[in-house]
């Protein structure tokens, strides 16, 4: 009886969501005011995320501890805060219940001391009401690793916890957005919404995501005997013939299902955010922008540039190493990715304060200076906000330790004194660093598709860590890899997709582990060759078609003519092997390459370097073709750090793009843009502890953080952690 209940108020729920949204959508159509969000950023934003809410004692004391953030923010000239986004239950205590009064305070105390405030809409950790009331929302997650398991369902505790499908979740999302949305769509203070926070698929499994999948298989496969042919499903005898035999993904072994399955995930996360767009834009205010946080980009099971496409401008959550690994890459990296989605400049909704970490082990508070070069670091890349995660350390609970500019003490300290000073700075000079243009020749072609069946078909059990997190990753350690050595070679890089219809703008096009691939592309990247365009290519490209099935066709399939050879032979590399004669003279300990090696045989490439090794020796390691009137280069095994740096300083000379900024100081890096004066403007950045002297080698002008002249050909000192930004 109790189940019947449970169904019947499911499917309940699930016709009221359906009415109600098409009840919406029709008066929508009639009376939605048209919106014209504010992107103008007169000067740079700089805040920080603030709970009130988390303070301790009363609401007495939490009024008081307001009156003193408040002062403090305005001694500090910050300018924006984001607040709002984790904690449905003060907004719902109790099912129907909606309280403000709490937030308003707030708000009102922002406006009166003219900071700016991002509300976020607070669906990512749902109240535990809830979850008693309707535990069938909580996911049921299937087990990591490469066999999986029965999905079993998540505890209520942890956040993002909830299967975002369910019908259940989405009635009590949407009147709570509606809601909360309504009531401050006119308010001029809240100048934008943040959609969720760090939103993924949170890995659901639950019985209505694997209907979901079954009829997106249907439309895209049509029959159940096209899906088991694209994926070799007669492999052990599992093919279907009906769309009811489709086993779940708990315990699939087939490589086509596992990357359907990721591409499904993709699409409900997708899905999820569009939908709350379009509830968000539907009920704010006209000037009221949207966004969203992506929890850092390049995640395996988040379509970034999808997601993109429903907001007015986007956002990401950027967490680094500090102290002495502080070196600005891992930044520019995720700072590239989120310019490239919209081709605009973006926010930082979150990002280092003090220390981070879920536990006490990784506490490396930074440098005296780094704070300060960490904001600049961003505006350089594009960047037209930047908030801290968070304001005042959390005396308890999981990320005590995560700490925000004050500490636990809630008293100024050295962080605030250094944010008090960027913001002082940027107060006077925002104007000229705030919307930046940027100009970049060089573009990395980023496949999530490759990045996971690589991840089920891994090449190196011991491939590095793909960033300062320590994550290892056989795709994302070589995307970064190349990224690094266009870092810190000083050359700019872009993003594009395998959507990405014309890559022509580019001249240099770096393509790391393109494993999955349709022929489609293949034949873009072929034909940008062969029209002038000159590629950087690596291992394991071209292998493997869009159902990861490997193709029936000598490798690498339809590059085979642009890259000038074939393989039929690939092997592991048991421990690294030296290239022969030390070709790009990186010395014997970076002269290396590992983990594998594929046998490569020139039909028109030329060989650019040789394994040193009495069997491997006979086929070259990198290889080089001149097609049509583009190259393309070819890395047929993993380079080591020094090895890449090379191979790619080596690109970039064949593609026209080198230039005095490769002289400069390895601990200095330098960055361009175009200002809304239309002025250029050139960031010069110490990242070290030790004065940096350099030649300031472009057109006369003022280092914007002095007001002094700069002149052609001038040495410029740059202490420690600091920077200097001319503009022309």
């Amino acid at each position: 009886m109790a189940l019947s209940r449970k169904r019947f108020h499911l499917l309940l729920l699930s016709l009221l969501v359906v009415a109600f949204a098409i009840a919406q959508v029709a008066q929508a159509q009639d009376s939605t005011p048209r919106r014209n969000p504010d992107l103008s950023f007169p000067n740079v934003l700089y805040g920080a995320a603030y709970y009130n809410e988390y303070m301790p004692g009363d609401d007495a004391a939490k009024a008081a501890r307001l009156e003193k953030d408040i002062a403090l923010m305005k001694a500090a000239d910050i300018s924006v805060v984001r607040m709002g986004e984790s904690t449905w239950s003060l907004w719902e205590p109790e099912d129907g219940h909606f309280e403000y009064a709490w937030m308003d305070r707030i708000v009102d105390a922002m406006g009166k001391a003219g900071i700016k405030v991002i509300l976020g809409t607070p669906t990512y950790s749902i109240p535990a009401w809830m979850a008693h009331q309707h535990p069938e929302i909580l996911a049921d997650r299937i087990p990591p690793g490469p066999f999986g398991g029965p999905a079993q369902p998540v505890a209520y505790g942890i956040r993002q916890n909830m299967d975002t499908d369910s019908p259940a979740y989405r009635f009590y999302a949407e009147r709570l957005i509606r809601h909360i949305v309504a009531h401050y769509k006119d308010n001029p203070t809240v100048i934008g919404w943040q959609l969720d926070n760090e939103t993924s698929s949170y890995g659901a499994a639950n019985p209505d995501v694997f209907i979901g999948f079954q009829h997106y298989l249907e439309k895209k496969f049509k029959t159940p005997e096209a899906l088991s042919q694209a994926w070799f499903l007669n492999y052990w005898g599992e093919n279907i013939h009906t769309w009811e035999d489709l086993p779940k993904r708990d315990g699939t072994i087939s490589t086509g299902y596992k990357l359907e399955w990721t591409r499904w995930s993709q699409m409900r996360v997708t899905d999820f955010l569009h939908w709350q767009a379009e509830l968000v834009r539907e009920c704010a205010g006209p000037r009221q922008f949207i966004t969203t946080d992506y929890g850092g980009m390049l995640k395996r099971d988040v379509n970034e540039e999808d997601i993109a496409k429903s907001l007015d401008i986007v956002a990401n959550n950027i967490y680094h190493a500090t102290q002495d690994n502080y070196d600005g890459s891992y930044q520019s990296l995720q700072s590239d990715f989120a310019r490239s989605l919209k081709h605009s400049n973006f926010l930082v909704t979150e990002t280092n304060a003090q220390t981070i970490g879920w536990s006490s082990e990784s506490q490396f508070p930074p440098y005296d200076g780094q704070l300060r070069e960490d904001v600049y670091t961003y505006l350089a890349d594009g960047a037209n906000m930047v908030e801290y995660w968070h304001w005042a350390s959390i005396a308890a609970n999981q990320e005590t330790y995560w700490k925000g500019i004050l500490s636990h003490d809630l008293e100024p300290n050295r962080e605030y004194a250094e944010m008090s000073k960027t913001a002082h700075e940027l107060k006077k000079i925002g104007p000229h660093l705030v919307g930046l243009k940027i100009h970049n020749d060089v573009a990395i072609l980023y496949s999530r598709d490759s990045a996971n069946a690589i991840s089920f078909m891994p090449y190196g059990g011991d491939a590095p860590s793909r960033s300062w997190t320590g994550e290892p990753d056989g795709y994302l350690s070589v995307l970064q890899q190349m990224h690094k050595a266009l870092y810190d070679l000083n050359i700019g890089s872009d993003f594009v997709f395998p959507e990405t219809t014309d890559f022509s703008q580019y001249k240099l096009l770096i393509v790391p582990v393109l494993y999955i691939s349709d022929d489609a592309l293949l034949q873009r990247i072929s034909n940008y060759v062969k029209n002038g365009g000159h590629v950087l290519m690596t291992f394991k490209s071209g292998f493997a078609n869009e159902n990861s099935a490997v193709r029936w066709v000598r490798a690498p399939g339809p590059l085979r003519e642009a890259t000038g050879f074939s393989y039929q032979e690939f092997s592991n590399l048991e421990k690294p092997l030296s290239l022969k004669g030390d070709p790009f003279h990186v010395g014997a300990e970076g002269n290396k390459v590992k983990y594998w090696a594929e046998f490569l045989m020139p039909e028109h490439a030329q060989a650019v370097a040789y394994y040193d090794h009495p069997f491997f020796g006979k086929w070259p390691a990198i290889t080089e073709n001149h097609y049509g009137s583009g190259t393309l280069t070819y890395e047929g095994t993993f380079l080591s750090d020094p090895l890449q740096l090379a191979i790619m300083k080596r690109a970039i000379t064949e593609a026209g793009l080198a230039s005095g900024d490769q002289q400069l100081p390895s601990k200095v890096h330098i960055s361009h843009g175009v200002n809304r004066m239309g002025k250029k403007v050139h960031y010069y950045f110490n990242y070290s502890s030790d004065p940096q002297i350099v030649s300031y080698d472009y057109a006369a002008g003022t280092n914007l953080l002095d007001d002094k002249s700069v002149t052609h050909g001038q040495k410029l000192t740059l202490a420690p952690w600091d920077l200097a930004i001319i503009e022309e």
